[in-house]
């Protein structure tokens, strides 16, 4: 017996109007024995970049004939090019906005632009456009099929960090879980600190080694420094949020 093709969903839909669901009706309708698993429809709206930071952390943990539909896509019904990319043994399926990064940007990834059907709706491609192209390839289709070579997909990087003339490492913050916690672009490391909102934190090694309310700064399961408060949020604690500027220091 064959394995029953296997399909994620991740977008910013939510859960109360049913789009998510007018998703899975579509892929479920076309091939009935999918397994179907929600990963998330509660990324923040219109956030791409919280998207292709989500997507970057599983994609590659599921078995390799997985496909990933990833939908976070603020320019539905524009020019914007619709994908479907083979990389390193999964298939994803999205828009060309840079969601898609972290399998695109894998060593020997194939992007072809999908078409797309005149009956689209122009507000609503996740159902119309995504989830067909995720059916077709549930059942075998080959990703060269769905469409034309596309050689210019758009790539999106996290930033790099930069050594600073005093030997310190600064980053910044790239996203905010759902924790409240600041996941920063700086490489986890053993010792140090880090310097972030007018506070030096030296870095544990877990949630618990400081005070309740207090923050710590930790090597966070991304393989990256993370900003927490001990059953608190960091974010709030001390204003935390995308972009702010995070110095790792070794001493």
């Amino acid at each position: 017996m064959s394995p029953r093709p296997l399909i994620t969903l991740l977008t910013d839909f939510g859960t109360v109007d049913g789009y998510a669901a007018e998703v899975k009706g579509v892929i479920l309708a076309a091939v009935p024995e999918a397994q179907v698993v929600d990963v998330s429809h509660d990324l923040p709206t219109q956030d791409v970049e919280a998207g292709r930071l989500a997507l970057a952390r599983y994609w590659r943990r599921f078995p390799k004939g997985t496909i990933h539909v990833a939908v976070v896509d603020p320019g539905v019904g524009t020019g914007r090019a619709a994908l479907a990319v083979a990389s390193d043994g999964r298939l994803l399926v999205g828009p060309d906005n840079g969601i898609l990064s972290p399998a695109l940007l894998f060593a020997g990834a194939r992007a072809v632009a999908l078409p797309i059907p005149a009956s689209a709706s122009a507000t609503f491609h996740g159902r119309d456009v995504f989830a067909p192209a995720a059916a077709q390839l549930a059942g075998g289709a080959p990703v060269e099929s769905l469409g034309g070579a596309h050689a210019s997909p758009v790539i999106r990087r996290t930033p790099e960090p930069h050594r600073l003339a005093d030997g310190g490492i600064r980053g910044e913050v790239i996203t905010i879980d759902r924790f409240g916690n600041a996941i920063t672009n700086l490489l986890a490391v053993r010792g140090g600190s880090v310097d972030v909102a007018g506070s030096r934190l030296q870095i544990k090694r877990t949630y618990a080694d400081t005070a309740d309310g207090e923050p710590i700064a930790l090597a966070g399961s991304t393989g990256l420094i993370e900003i927490a408060v001990r059953n608190g949020s960091a974010a709030k604690v001390l204003g935390l949020k995308r972009g702010v500027e995070v110095v790792h220091r070794r001493e």
